[in-house]
């Protein structure tokens, strides 16, 4: 009797009847895969915003500089500058940057998510202080550089745990 098996095995099916690819790549599966980011980039910004209150606290940071923010997409003096500078940091770390996360991770050096986030925060934090620095000298530029490196770390160790989190949960399609 001939072979006429390809050599290939089928993709395990779930209970729903759908492959482990198909349940991947059903619009639940990435609607899940949006909150799963959007989840760990609320967790990571408000990780890092303690940051960012310590360092205001020690004269590095000054959360007023949000409004650069509010005044890059013109509605200064429509509304209020900084709170609404911080919401636009806020969404930019919900969804653009855990999008770009997961689609790099892979990529990033370290075993866990937690460790490849905390890369990721590293080299976010390149841009972020050349962008916010507002003519800090001497040791309040070094705690300036020390300080917003570790709250982008901090940001990045926030992001990777949520990835990590519902990555492990059995229900879970990350």
């Amino acid at each position: 009797m001939e072979d006429t098996s390809s050599g290939v095995e089928d993709p395990p099916i779930n209970d729903e009847g759908l492959t482990d690819v198909e349940e991947f790549d059903s619009l639940a599966g990435i609607l899940a895969d949006g909150v799963v980011g959007a989840a760990g980039g609320l967790v990571g910004t408000a990780m890092m915003t303690v940051v960012f209150l310590i360092a205001q606290s020690l004269g590095a940071f000054n959360l007023d500089d949000f409004a650069i923010l509010t005044e890059l997409v013109g509605l200064t003096g429509y509304v209020p500058e900084v709170l609404f500078g911080f919401f636009i940091f806020l969404g930019g770390g919900m969804f653009p940057w855990p999008l770009l996360f997961a689609s790099l991770k892979a990529y990033l050096p370290g075993q866990s998510d937690h460790i490849s986030g905390a890369f990721f925060g590293g080299a976010m934090w390149t841009g972020f202080v050349l962008a916010f620095y507002t003519g800090q000298s001497g040791l309040t530029l070094v705690l300036y550089v020390v300080l917003t490196l570790v709250a982008h770390v901090v940001y990045g160790i926030g992001l990777g745990a949520v990835f990590n989190y519902f990555s492990t949960r059995p229900d879970s399609i990350v």
